[in-house]
């Protein structure tokens, strides 16, 4: 039987609704004016205390105080008392840097270079139509001088970074090659860093995935074309040393390897979670393996977990670094920048894996000289990467992972180095990562960052 309301029970039902609603919102309300005053009243006592701090220097200090010198030490000061590891203030100049960096375009002369036994600056990489290559200077050279200054361990970090400068500028070099000094005259271009590089072992196709950056996506699109046009039956994906990147290129990458569903997802402080980045439904029906190691960080865990969550490969190599909460970086008004750390990111199915890492499916180990000079080793030398062409190719014979009988007999003397491996090295990325970015753009043109800085075992750009 139908009962009918009268109009006077639905208006007090209304009100009552209303009187609740107006309740709660008042409650929250206060609770957030609360939260407001009180951080308004640290704020007071903070700059209480810097005031008079100010006061007694300006008025005693013997000394001259540079007044910009003093306020950056000041911005430095406050975000080093956050604990937060990954967190740093940035000048304009370096804000300016690490935007460029994020585009991999600056001026430079395009090669990478690492430090020889010698100290001296080794190529190991020519970038493609770059001012070195057309200078001739080949992979294998030493530089011995840069602008007159002789290239040794203690002058290696800054000489490094100086072979970048204006566009147009020169730089003088001495190269050796085969015991021969010659001098070399390059005048600095914007070049494109190369992020990705890729060649074909017979079915399987490798790719080498340098950094997450602005530029990555679109060779990494390129490299799958050719090799998946060249009738490859499996993929591997090598993000060892990889410290991280973008969040927008890990998700656009990730995108074209798997199915459809999320790709990541962050946690807040306030303990909301939300989606970063999804899949659509197209996908690289290949199977995939990724190499990783100890200096594998942020976005590049999250590419290794992602494709491992969808049971679309599995790892090889050692446990990666263990970075699982991303920065923002907010612009200041002076050009500068902060960057702070504002949730953890998640996998898309797995559980967040900072301070932990993420645990290679067949664990296989370098030893300490292998580590040292991993840019030189190839599918004979690199245990790690023979596992991974062992792996794939038997997951080409058996039709898929889940066919696998056993895991592929290696080498198993070099599967059992772990004595060898020299803490030193296998820490590298613990000491190194202490400032980090990787980033995704907002509207309000911050950024997100999930990346370890790089490791002392990766190559410069210059």
């Amino acid at each position: 039987m139908n009962r009918k309301i009268s109009l006077g029970v639905t208006i007090a039902l209304m009100s009552l609704a209303a009187a609740v609603a107006i309740v709660i919102t008042a409650g929250y309300s206060m609770f957030d004016f609360n939260s407001r005053m009180q951080s308004l009243r640290e704020s007071e006592v903070m700059y209480s205390k810097l005031n008079e701090i100010d006061g007694y220097v300006r008025q005693s200090f013997y000394g001259d105080i540079d007044e910009e010198q003093l306020m950056n030490a000041v911005a430095r000061g406050y975000v080093s008392g956050l604990n937060d590891k990954y967190a740093r203030y940035m000048t304009p100049e370096e804000y300016k840097a690490q935007m460029d960096a994020y585009e991999s375009q600056k001026a430079s002369i395009g090669i990478s270079v690492v430090m020889d036994p010698s100290g001296y600056m080794k190529v190991i990489e020519v970038f493609a139509d770059s001012p070195a290559e057309e200078a001739g200077i080949e992979v294998g050279d030493l530089i011995v001088e840069v602008d007159g200054t002789v290239v040794n361990a203690e002058s290696y970090p800054k000489l490094s970074t100086s072979m970048g400068g204006e566009e147009g500028s020169t730089l003088d070099l001495v190269v050796r090659r085969d015991s021969q000094d010659d001098e070399v005259e390059i005048v600095r271009r914007n070049v494109e860093v190369p992020m990705v590089t890729w060649k074909q072992y017979g079915d399987v196709g490798y790719v080498k995935i340098k950094e997450f950056h602005n530029n990555t996506p679109a060779q990494f699109n390129a490299a799958i074309k050719q090799l998946t046009s060249g009738g490859i039956k499996a993929l591997i994906f090598d993000v060892r040393g990889n410290p991280g990147g973008t969040i927008d290129s890990v998700v656009d990458m990730l995108d074209t390897l798997l199915p459809e569903g999320n790709l990541v997802s962050a946690t807040y402080h306030d303990g909301h979670t939300e989606v970063l980045g999804t899949s659509d439904a197209e996908e690289v029906n290949l199977p995939m393996v990724v190499l990783t190691n100890e200096s594998t960080a942020s976005a590049a865990e999250l590419f290794a977990q992602a494709i491992k969550d969808y049971n679309k490969g599995r790892t090889v190599g050692t446990q990666t670094y263990g970075k699982g909460v991303m920065q923002t970086i907010y612009p200041l008004s002076d050009g500068g920048a902060l960057s702070i750390t504002v949730a953890k990111y998640n996998p898309p199915k797995s559980e967040n894996f900072d301070g932990v890492g993420v645990k290679p499916d067949y664990a296989v180990q370098l030893t300490a000289e292998q580590q040292r000079n991993l840019y030189e080793l190839d599918e004979q030398t690199d245990p790690q990467l023979r596992k991974a062409l062992e792996l794939a190719e038997a997951v080409i014979k058996t039709g898929g992972f889940d066919g696998l009988s056993e895991i592929p007999e290696g080498d198993p003397e070099a599967e059992n180095t772990s004595e060898e491996a020299s803490s030193e090295d296998t820490s590298s990325a613990e000491k190194d990562s202490e400032s980090s970015s990787e980033e995704s753009s907002s509207e309000e043109s911050s950024s997100e960052e999930s990346s370890s800085e790089e490791s002392s075992s990766q190559a410069d750009a210059a």
